[in-house]
Order: structure tokens, then sequence, then C-alpha cells
């Protein structure tokens, strides 16, 4: 059994497949627009172009999202995507990276249980920890 989470951006998603690529090294797997469907979608036209389904890999994590069906402000809350990097430096640059037009809910910085751990909310809105474990003695 995997768990995969399924986010979801209100009309941003290609956006933010973008902004995960390059700031996380993520690989889009695929992207299914509302247009592309067989059943005849019921969508309103200007939502025709957004993306219904789209796959990407973090690692090798797998994240679904889509644009929803419904336009409207988005709020998340109750988790955060949490990721694990190999090394300081590489865990200081995702979440530079991630707090690019975000909001830094705690700096990057040693922790007791890490060499760097951070909380951050993307320009999405999507909460995101980064840490980098295994490499404090304990």
């Amino acid at each position: 059994m995997r768990l995969e989470p399924y986010l979801f951006f209100n009309g941003r998603t290609e956006e933010a497949l973008a902004f995960y690529q390059k700031a996380l090294g993520a690989q889009t797997l695929s992207v299914l627009h509302f247009k592309d469907s067989p059943e005849g979608v019921t969508a309103t036209p200007e939502w025709l172009d957004k993306v219904m389904h789209a796959t990407f890999r973090i690692g090798s994590s797998v994240i679904m999202a889509s644009d929803g069906v419904n336009p409207a402000p988005q709020f998340f809350s109750g988790f955060s995507i949490s990721i694990v990097a190999d090394d300081f430096a590489s865990g200081q640059r995702m979440f530079d990276a991630l707090s690019a037009g975000g909001e830094v809910r705690m700096p990057w910085q040693p922790t007791f249980w890490s060499s760097g751990f951070g909380m951050v909310s993307d320009k999405f809105g999507m909460p995101w920890m980064v840490t980098v474990m295994g490499d404090m003695e304990g």
C-alpha cells in the first residue's frame, strides 16, 4: 500500500508544476485537461484548459494534483508535506526555493533533532516541512 497526496490548486496547477520542478526537481509524469475528457466533462468554457488531473514525482514520491472543478479560494490546514533532505545544503536550497513568494512559518535552522529544519507555506498556500534526518548524534 502507498499514500499519494492529491493536491488542489484552484486553477494554478500548471504554474505549481513548473514551480515544483524548479524548486524541488519535480518531474511531471502526466497532465490531463478538462477538454481532453471523452465523457464530456461539464466545465465552463474558461475552465476547459485547466488541469483535470496531473501526476508528478518528487524524489521517489508520487503526488497527484488538479485545478479542481469549482473555482474557489483554497485554504490548506491540518497537514504539511514533509521533505527529508539528504544534507544541510540541499535542505536549505529546497527551503529557500519553497519560500520564494511564500510565508516562512519557522526559519531554516538547526534543532535538537536535526542540523536543519524549517516550515514554510509556499506561494500556493501549500504547507511544507523540510528537514535533514539522520545527521545528529543522539
